[in-house]
């Protein structure tokens, strides 16, 4: 049995653990595990089904063991998936909930991006373009990763074509990727941010020449930030055609995003938007991660 328990505890002792030994009543005893629910396939799964109906079949190809010939076992063989898919059936719409300042928001799924998707789910963003003009949504783990899976898997499986993207950065984080200590981030750096700022401009690259999608970088500003600094990130992604705005979200709030917001909005109306996935989908698969593997 390949399928481990699930609980939200963060605990790496119960990763790996030896359980049954309460006797026959009580289980046989054999090598177990937890997973936290973030990592469990259902979430994977749960955010790529578009109806109860996809999940009941999503859920019924989990493999959760082998035989002891090794031949791979799923829920759907043991008939579980009807009962699987009923204990999920209310936690499978989406939760709107509210901004601090009042705007409304879906909450709901976020498989990890290192070993799924990293992405909300289907449903919730599918709800979200039905009912508001501009739908936000955020791809973890870096747009080398979560935003390749969301422009290559979710916009795929979802049948939807983002129309920008907002690629975040940091001063601090681009030093740190020159070479600066920790304790260093604070002083000014020009020669440490020269050198971190390709891991930034590749990833802007990948979006805008890659994938063909118009992006803005948005700093996420730092009071430590020099006008140096930010003049030097704003003048090299100048020089890829995309813009770098300031946020100050994080101070001042929505006042703090507001021109960030104005130019999504800007290169949206332009529609210069070629977007297209990385890779086909009638190739292998050791053919697709070659292809991201050096591509992006």
């Amino acid at each position: 049995i390949t399928w481990k328990r699930c609980v939200d505890m963060n605990d790496r002792q119960l990763r790996f653990v030896v359980d049954g030994l309460g006797g026959k009543a009580n289980g046989t005893p054999r090598e177990d595990g937890y997973d936290i629910t973030v990592a469990s396939e259902i979430m994977a799964v749960f955010c790529l089904a578009s109806d109860m109906e996809d999940l009941k079949n999503r859920l019924a190809r989990i493999i959760i063991g082998y035989t002891y010939d090794g031949k791979p076992v799923t829920a759907g063989q043991l008939k579980a998936q009807g009962a699987m898919a009923a204990l999920l059936k209310d936690a499978f719409k989406p939760n709107l909930v509210q901004t601090l300042e009042g705007t409304p928001a879906f909450v709901h799924g976020g498989p990890f991006a290192n070993i799924a998707h990293g992405c909300n789910s289907i449903i919730a963003t599918k709800m979200a373009l039905k009912l508001a003009d501009y739908v936000v949504t955020e791809a973890g783990f870096g747009a080398d990763l979560g935003a390749e899976k969301f422009l290559d898997i979710k916009c795929r499986m979802a049948d939807i074509r983002p129309d920008a993207v907002v690629i975040v950065a940091t001063i601090r984080a681009l030093k740190y990727n020159g070479g600066v200590k920790k304790e260093d981030l604070n002083q000014e750096n020009l020669d440490a941010l020269k050198k971190g700022l390709p891991n930034l401009l590749k990833h802007v690259e990948n979006i805008t020449e890659k994938y063909g999608i118009p992006a803005v970088v948005a700093i996420n500003q730092f009071p430590t930030d020099t006008e140096r600094e930010l003049a030097l990130v704003q003048e090299e992604c100048n020089r890829l055609g995309v813009n770098a705005v300031l946020s100050e979200v994080w101070a001042k709030g929505g006042e703090g995003g507001l021109e960030l917001a104005k130019e999504v909005v800007r290169i949206i109306e332009e529609g210069k938007n070629n977007f297209k996935p990385i890779y086909d989908l009638d190739m292998g698969i050791a053919d697709k991660i070659t292809t991201i593997a050096k591509e992006i």
